[in-house]
């Protein structure tokens, strides 16, 4: 299979909201919007790649009966540079209300949560060097920092 593109649509009631949220905190902008669509695009920089994102209204004709329900249960990984920046930016001075506080993890992974309208999680995260408990868990084909002797 060729596989032209592949993103999350996130079924919401909350299109207006969810849309200012992602192009505000995290640089998407809009390429297509209806009252009950909206894609949305992170253009690359630097050889970044292009990320899309798109939200729908659950109730719209297209979605097939019995699936017109609001988005729920689903984390949105940002792998981003530098955690301690976005935490600052997003929760101490954005004010964004943060669902988890930010904290390092053993398994490799300096983070914290919020959400966005829909209830959406958003794991905001960096890359550490994982415990030696965990390090082992990584295949060889990761890219994985070396794991801290903690």
């Amino acid at each position: 299979m060729a596989l032209s593109s592949f993103y999350p649509v996130l079924a919401t009631t909350q299109i207006a909201e969810s849309r200012d949220f992602y192009t505000r905190w995290f640089g998407f902008e809009i390429t297509f919007e209806a009252d009950w669509y909206v894609s949305l695009r992170r253009p690359g920089t630097d050889g970044e790649p292009t990320y899309e994102l798109a939200l729908l209204d659950p109730t719209h004709p297209t979605i097939p009966a019995g699936y017109g329900k609001p988005v729920q249960g689903i984390v949105l990984n940002f792998e981003v540079d530098n955690v301690d920046t976005e935490w600052e930016r997003l929760v101490v001075t954005g004010g964004l209300k943060a669902e988890l506080e930010l904290r390092t993890e053993d398994f490799g992974q300096r983070h914290f949560i919020i959400t966005d309208p829909s209830g959406v999680l958003i794991d905001v995260i960096t890359e550490v060097p994982p415990t030696l408990e965990f390090a082992p868990q990584f295949t060889q084909e990761t890219d994985t920092p070396t794991a801290a002797t903690n």
